[in-house]
């Protein structure tokens, strides 16, 4: 298992539904404050070395027209009208600080439908650093995405919860090694090579 160091210059962090809406909806393995603080060290450190700061956030035209509604054998609890104001609202300890990219989403995964491949290859960025809400959905959702249009990939595990143990736990432990490296928030943050 190495760890080699990572780029600033060629690296993003990309932190995944760190809103109002969902970061209070975390049922495992930890907490949505725990997933906050860990990313906030991480995109603190991103920023003091000159990487470049994704910060994703999913929201739906005011009609809900754009949001996704198949047939499925078990659809997303979801009631638009009893949504706050404020759902779609980054977390206000992630940012966005000056320099952050902000991407909005109508979708699990931050690709399709967005600019961020663009935004990222025009910057130079090879590898990306991700953690968010959730681990097997948004989370999983984007980093498959992006093991196909050939990123290298770091998946920060305690910078990461959903909405059981058991959902990260199978992304962390049988999906994640197969596109990427996982790591701790400290083991990501010593890859960072100033």
């Amino acid at each position: 298992m190495t760890s080699p160091n990572l780029d600033p210059k060629q690296t993003a962090l990309v932190l995944i539904d760190l809103q109002q809406g969902i970061v209070g909806r975390t049922g495992g393995p930890r907490t949505g404050a725990e997933v906050v603080r860990n990313a906030v060290r991480l995109a603190d450190k991103f920023r003091e070395l000159g990487g470049t700061v994704v910060l994703v956030n999913v929201t739906f035209h005011p009609d809900f027209k754009d949001r996704l509604d198949m047939p499925v054998d078990a659809p997303m609890a979801f009631n638009a009208s009893a949504l706050p104001p404020n759902w779609a609202e980054l977390v206000p300890e992630v940012g966005p600080r000056p320099g952050d990219l902000l991407i909005t989403k109508r979708q699990w995964g931050a690709f399709h439908g967005t600019e961020l491949d663009l935004q990222l290859r025009r910057r130079g960025v090879r590898t990306i650093v991700l953690g968010g809400i959730a681990t097997n959905i948004g989370v999983e959702s984007t980093a498959r995405d992006a093991y196909e249009r050939g990123y290298h990939q770091v998946f920060v595990e305690d910078a990461m919860a959903s909405i059981s143990a058991e959902a990260h736990e199978f992304a962390v432990k049988t999906i994640f090694p197969r596109i990427g490296q996982v790591r701790s928030t400290e083991e990501t943050l010593a890859m960072l090579a100033p």
